[in-house]
């Protein structure tokens, strides 16, 4: 019995260390002309400091723009997309407003005051807000808070996933061009997204997030 017990833990410290952790950014953004955006910007990640940029057209085409063949490969096989593009890609940001640059696609934003929500993410200490439990304990309240967004699931490849937030910003305004055809003005994130099992925020925002990834066993 003692055996199978340190079996047992072994197992589950060997799914801990497969794990990975990505600390960042996520910005969703609606635009007049139907097409929502979803930026990753990743400081801190296993591939390194990187940003992605999930992109969904009024006609429910997904795209995905990434920086390197590799983290095209890991980010389409943890969601669905219909067309994947391996692209430079740039984030700038001063003071409110952040520029994208991503192959074809030109964006920038500006984000407003957090809001009591964002004051309420902002006390969540860094260490607690990257723990699994802690996001299982807050799928609930982030379902009925903020609908269409989950923050623990199961992703494309069987990959399971976890979101901590850690901050929430209002993204009051955006322009920007795909393809050389402009985006028109902020609007919401509507239909939802359908890039992985949740949306971002319908209102448009900014999220300071822990995300681990669980790869599928193999």
């Amino acid at each position: 019995m003692g055996r199978i017990r340190r079996m047992s833990r072994m197992s589950r410290e060997a799914r801990r260390r497969r794990r990975l952790r990505f600390d960042g950014w996520i910005a969703g953004v609606g635009t007049s002309s139907g097409t929502r955006v979803v930026l990753g910007h990743w400081p801190r990640s296993p591939f390194g400091p990187f940003s992605d940029v999930m992109l969904e057209r009024a006609d429910g085409e997904r795209l995905l723009l990434a920086p390197t063949r590799r983290t095209a490969e890991f980010v389409s096989g943890t969601y669905t997309f219909d067309a994947v593009r391996v692209v430079p890609i740039g984030v700038s940001v001063a003071d409110d407003t952040w520029t994208v640059t991503a192959g074809p696609l030109h964006l920038r934003f500006t984000t407003g005051r957090r809001g009591l929500l964002g004051r309420f993410l902002c006390a969540v200490p860094g260490a607690l807000a990257g723990r699994p439990a802690w996001s299982t304990l807050t799928d609930w309240p982030a379902r009925v808070l903020l609908p269409g967004v989950r923050t623990r699931g199961t992703a494309g490849g069987g990959h399971r996933e976890w979101y901590g937030a850690r901050d929430l910003l209002p993204i009051r305004a955006v322009s920007g061009a795909f393809e050389g055809a402009d985006l028109g003005v902020l609007a919401p994130v509507e239909p939802p997204v359908r890039f992985g099992f949740g949306s971002v925020p319908r209102r448009p925002a900014l999220t300071r997030v822990t995300t681990t990834v669980a790869p599928a066993p193999e």
